[in-house]
């Protein structure tokens, strides 16, 4: 692949006569884009902005002046992205005087040194437990032209106690522990994250409360083992308990959770759910695998039964949920009578989504050194007859959600189609995605705002609303609205001339958008 280095003459002018940028790169899991979102508030603490380009074009000044690589190690092509990304960036850097490079996150926590042997232009390395010393690790970097490691065995300062820079206006993540107690055989994450740590309701509960008070109106409470917490401060209903607290926040209108572990699922935390009505209908529950044999050379503490008696108890208290979960294929020792007991309980599950995964075999796992691993070509075969399976569950599951009326959550991104179809997107409460034409003479619903539909048709990934007349569509005005408004104000300034007068549009086709005035915009229409 080649590389396009242009304005390399003037880059060190430059860089003393604008403010240094930043751009933040996260892999692989919500943690983890929590995380960014603390590493980007450190980052803007210290005076850098956000890049407001990227390096698509392949051009000099389209870098930021400091990139982070926010890293995932729980599979093999994690670690292949990492470092085929660092590669592409060792030109930049070179022809970027000043420019800086910091790896941080679980690969990094496992690699360490690796890191800087592979890739020696990178700036520094740092680990999960100690994200609040980045910017000084890049500041002792910069001054003793040195790279920096520090990897922490144990956590510093939970990270959301941090300054945050949060990617949504209408939504944030709020993390109620961090590590793993359990000792999955194929998890590489407790060795990475390390033991659990709770922390305290008052804390959780204060910062949510600030999160509403800034226009949030949907949290996701984030943990590796969210229905275990507790553990730590001896109250093993302490996760239901704080589901019922969320439910006194005014104006939180919904709660998300990920992920419980079948394990430790309780039936006090399906009591709380089904009884607080802003805990969304919708539920993540790992299966893995539905083979015992495996589950117990995984090392999971449950069975297929307890599983699927887990989804019987769920659905019973709330008929509409709906339920995904993480499934991994050929896990060593698998058997074609293995893999089929997992086809058998995706099919009695029926799934509203699936994640799925071939095993990857991480070192330092006890996974890794079983006998029995199995061919590519085997899993590859097995891995696409239950993703097929699965997406005709998922078809056929969405199909049953024509004709009934949902509260959809607008959302800032459209689908791939937004042009020829001008529909906007959002989420359901169960936290399906839906695309949603706005009638004639409808209003415009802002990114946060809330949309009353009737779905009218459905896909395997997604459901359509195409409602004919004002009767089938409706728009409730949110604090999350409203904030989405401020921010549009306050990143895009007084419109420049030949933009004022737009209405109900987004963006423009010079260098500075409009003002949003809150509306997203509608797709324009295709032209011959």
């Amino acid at each position: 692949m080649s590389l396009t280095i242009s304005g390399v003459e003037n880059s060190a002018t430059d860089t003393m006569t604008r403010p240094r940028t930043y751009q933040v790169r996260t892999f692989g899991c919500q943690m983890n884009v929590h995380d960014s979102e603390r590493m980007a508030g450190l980052l803007e603490a210290t005076g850098l902005v956000e890049a407001a380009g990227g390096p698509a074009d392949g051009h000099f000044e389209n870098y930021a002046d400091v990139v982070v690589f926010n890293t995932c190690a729980v599979r093999e092509n994690a670690d292949n992205k990492l470092y085929g990304s660092l590669g592409m960036l060792a030109p930049v850097k070179k022809a970027h005087p000043g420019m800086q490079i910091a790896v941080g996150g679980c690969l990094a926590q496992k690699d360490r040194e690796t890191i800087l042997k592979r890739a020696p232009w990178v700036d520094v390395v740092f680990g999960t437990h100690n994200v609040g010393s980045l910017p000084v690790l890049l500041e002792r970097a910069r001054h003793n032209d040195d790279a920096q490691l520090e990897i922490l065995e144990s956590l510093d300062v939970f990270p959301s106690t941090l300054p945050v820079k949060r990617d949504s206006v209408y939504a944030g993540w709020v993390s109620i522990s961090v590590g793993c107690n359990n000792t999955c055989t194929f998890c590489i994450v407790p060795s990475l994250r390390g033991k659990e740590r709770d922390r305290r309701p008052g804390e959780i509960l204060a910062e949510i409360q600030a999160l509403v008070d800034d226009g949030v109106i949907e949290v996701t409470l984030l943990g590796q083992n969210v229905n275990s917490y507790g553990v730590e401060f001896g109250d093993r209903q302490a996760f239901s308990k704080l589901l019922r607290a969320c439910g006194g926040i005014s104006g939180l209108e919904r709660v998300r959770f990920t992920s419980p572990h079948p394990a430790a699922f309780t039936d006090d935390v399906i009591d709380a759910m089904a009884q607080t009505p802003n805990v969304m209908p919708q539920l993540h529950m790992p299966l893995q695998s539905g083979s015992d044999k495996v589950l117990k050379d995984m090392r999971r503490s449950y069975r297929s039964a307890k599983f699927l008696g887990i989804l019987d108890r769920v659905r019973e208290r709330i008929p509409h949920a709906a339920i995904s979960t993480d499934i991994i294929v050929g896990f060593p020792g698998e058997t074609e009578e293995d893999f089929q007991a997992t086809l058998d309980v995706v099919e009695r599950s029926r799934f509203a989504t699936a994640f799925t995964f071939q095993y990857s075999k991480r070192p330092g796992t006890p996974a890794a050194e079983l006998p029995d691993q199995l061919p590519k070509a085997v899993v590859q075969e097995r891995f696409e007859r239950l993703t097929a399976l699965q997406d005709r569950i998922a078809a056929e599951e969405n199909a049953r959600q024509i004709g009934r009326t949902v509260e959809v959550m607008v959302t800032a991104q459209s689908g791939r189609k937004a042009a020829q179809t001008r529909r906007l997107s959002g989420r359901a409460q169960d936290q399906r995605l839906v695309h949603f034409t706005v009638p004639d003479g409808g209003t415009v619903p802002r990114p946060g705002d809330l949309v009353t539909v009737t779905i009218t048709s459905a896909a395997a990934f997604h459901l359509v609303a195409d409602p004919e007349a004002g009767s089938d569509y409706s728009v409730r005005r949110s604090s999350a609205g409203d904030a989405w408004d401020r921010s549009q104000a306050g990143s895009c300034g007084t419109p420049s001339a030949g933009q004022a007068g737009q209405s109900g549009h987004t963006g423009s086709t010079g260098p500075r958008r409009a003002v949003a005035l809150g509306m997203p915009a509608l797709p324009a229409p295709l032209v011959g």
